[in-house]
């Protein structure tokens, strides 16, 4: 059975120039995009996403971080596609990443790590939902 997932290419992704590599690892993974869109996070929508944070000391900063430049939200589908692109991307901190996954080619830091990625199922159709609408998605 598909499953969906998000993926947000982060603003150091776009700064690297590397988004078109990380796409091209997603979709040799097998997974197949539903919705795309190049967008600029406002403060008020970086605070919703990242709700859950709030009380965690890194949460100002990963809402400025995540508003300093363009992202790119991706809805992705295949079978196991939340605990498949977990895999593919790796740990958050790249420093402890497997080898060949994204974070470990791409990503700086715990702080800049490239990519974010649902961590479950059911916070992937609350994610997805945050931008994009059902009738967007292929």
């Amino acid at each position: 059975m598909k499953e969906r997932s998000l993926a947000i290419l982060k603003p150091d992704c776009l700064e690297k120039k590397v988004q078109g590599k990380v796409i091209q690892h997603i979709l040799d993974a097998g997974f197949e995009i539903k919705g795309m869109k190049l967008m600029q996070l406002t403060e008020d929508s970086a605070k919703k996403f990242y709700e859950v944070h709030k009380e965690r000391p890194f949460y100002g900063e990963l809402v400025a971080y995540m508003t300093s430049g363009p992202v790119i939200p991706i809805c992705m589908e295949k079978e196991n596609a939340v605990a498949d692109f977990r895999k593919l991307i790796g740990a958050t901190n790249p420093a402890n990443a497997d080898e060949g996954t994204i974070r470990k080619m791409y990503a700086d830091s715990i702080e800049r790590n490239i990519v974010h990625g649902s961590d479950s199922p059911e916070n992937a159709k609350n994610e997805i939902a945050h931008f994009f609408n059902e009738k967007d998605l292929v």
